[in-house]
């Protein structure tokens, strides 16, 4: 016991960073997620492949500033997920939202994966319902096959 609170008393500096970072987590779990998924069309994990948007066609070196900047968050945001994995919140939603916010090849199909799982897409439509939007379309074969 003596060894335990010599390491607690020794690593309190790491000790308030990890608990700043967990509420911070826990605020952006609160507050970010479920505002994110809300907006999220409700055929978004139907569709077969997105099209780029519009302004990106008018505005390019506008759109490579604001892709740049939403890559980041998404970055810091699968981040998030991940660390919340072991902290509180929830990390496969921060995960998933993360994703959605990255530009990489192949990020479509592991978005639908991620959402196809039971646990993650009843979560995702309790989000929506509270927010008064309707709940994901999913297909019964991305439910059964999260593969696709």
């Amino acid at each position: 016991m003596a060894e335990i609170m010599e390491w607690i008393r020794s690593n309190e500096n790491l000790l308030h960073q990890l608990g700043t970072l967990s509420l911070i987590l826990l605020l952006v779990t609160v507050v970010v997620l479920p505002i994110t998924v809300a907006k999220l069309p409700e055929d978004y994990f139907e569709r077969e492949k997105r099209e780029p948007a519009s302004s990106k066609r008018k505005h390019p070196l506008l759109w490579g500033i604001i892709s740049l900047l939403k890559n980041l968050l998404g970055l810091f945001m699968i981040l998030a997920g991940v660390v919340m994995l072991v902290l509180p919140g929830q990390g496969t939603i921060a995960i998933l939202v993360g994703v959605a916010m990255t530009n990489f090849p192949g990020k479509y199909k592991l978005q639908r994966r991620i959402a196809s799982q039971a646990a993650v897409l009843k979560t995702l439509n309790k989000i929506r319902e509270i927010a008064g939007e309707p709940p994901f379309q999913m297909s019964a074969e991305a439910q059964k096959d999260p593969s696709q």
